[in-house]
C-alpha cells in the first residue's frame, strides 16, 4: 500500500481526518511535502454510509484511490463526521458536503489553483459527491471531471430516500447489476434525465467482490473520451 500523510483539518464542526497520498509518479510523500512533486491532479475520495461501517479504507474507496494515484492524481481520502478522527454528527449528506468543501480549500491551498479536481465517491460517499459537484458549480469552481460508484440514488431499504444531484455529461458511473444495496433501476431512473450513460458490470454486488479490477479497468478506459 502506498504511504499516506494522516492530516487533522479544521472543519466546520471540528476536525476532519483526511488520508493523502501521492501520485504514482511523485517520489513519494516526502517529495509533495517539500513542494518537489508534480502531479497532473488532486482526486477527492468519498466514502460510503459512516452508520454502516463505511470508512475512508473502504475496498472501493481505496481502489479509486490506486486508481488515481496510476492517473497521476494526489489523493485524499477524508473520513465522514464520526468516522477515525473525524469530529461531528452524521447529517444524512448536508454538513458532509460542507466538510469536503473545507477538504477541497486545502487541497487548492496545497497544491494550487492550476491543477485540475477530480471528485469521486462510493455509495452514501457517491451521493454526497454530486452535492459538492454542485456546490462548487454553483461558486464558478467546478471539479474536472466525476466518477461515482455504486451511488446511492432512489429509495433505499433500510435507509431513505437519496435524491442525488445532476452531474456532467462526461461524468463515468459505475454499478453493480446485482447491487442489493442500490437497486440497479434507482440509477438508471436518476441516470436517464441526464441521458447519463452507466457502466454495468455483471454480477457485481454493492461491495464489488471479486470484481474490484474491473473498477479500475472501466476508469483506465473512459478516462481519455
Amino acid at each position: 500500500m502506498s504511504r499516506h500523510e494522516h492530516l487533522l483539518l479544521d472543519g466546520p464542526d471540528g476536525r476532519i481526518e483526511v488520508f493523502l497520498e501521492p501520485s504514482q509518479a511523485s517520489g513519494g510523500v516526502a517529495a509533495h511535502s517539500h513542494g518537489n512533486a508534480a502531479p497532473t491532479g488532486i482526486a477527492l475520495i468519498a466514502h460510503p454510509h459512516p452508520l454502516f461501517g463505511g470508512t475512508a479504507d473502504n475496498k472501493v474507496v481505496t481502489t479509486l484511490a490506486k486508481t488515481f494515484r496510476e492517473l497521476g492524481c494526489a489523493t485524499l481520502r477524508p473520513s465522514f463526521r464520526g468516522v477515525g478522527g473525524s469530529e461531528g454528527d452524521h447529517d444524512h449528506g448536508i454538513a458532509e458536503t460542507d466538510d469536503l468543501l473545507a477538504v477541497h480549500a486545502y487541497a487548492r491551498g496545497r497544491f494550487g489553483a492550476a491543477l485540475p479536481v477530480y471528485l469521486a465517491g462510493f455509495s452514501f460517499g457517491a451521493y454526497v459527491i454530486t452535492r459538492l459537484a454542485l456546490r462548487l458549480e454553483e461558486t464558478s469552481n467546478p471539479a474536472a471531471r466525476l466518477v461515482l460508484v455504486g451511488t446511492a440514488a432512489g429509495f433505499i431499504k433500510g435507509l431513505r430516500y437519496y435524491e442525488a444531484a445532476a452531474v456532467p455529461a462526461d461524468t463515468i458511473v459505475i454499478h453493480g447489476a446485482a447491487d442489493e444495496t442500490v437497486p440497479l433501476p434507482n440509477v438508471l431512473a436518476w441516470a436517464e434525465p441526464f441521458n447519463l450513460p452507466v457502466s454495468v458490470i455483471p454480477g457485481a454486488d454493492h461491495f464489488f467482490h471479486r470484481r474490484l479490477h474491473l473498477i479500475r479497468d472501466i476508469i483506465h478506459r473512459q478516462w481519455r473520451h
